[in-house]
């Protein structure tokens, strides 16, 4: 007894992918995301104590 695959299911039209697609051909793809440092770092609030200091500097 052969088993008959299943029937792929039909994707529904979506807008956005259509234009996405079209612009991607005209423009071409747009470029990967860069990971962004953090510019301004908070400051600690509290001073370390004397334990983390010493682990720190070990």
């Amino acid at each position: 007894m052969e088993v008959m695959g299943r029937k792929k299911k039909v994707k529904r039209f979506r807008a956005v992918t259509a234009v996405k697609e079209l612009a991607r051909e005209r423009v071409g793809t747009p470029p990967a995301g860069k990971v962004v440092l953090e510019k301004k770092k908070k400051p600690e609030k509290h001073k370390p104590t004397l334990g983390k200091f010493l682990a720190e500097t070990e």
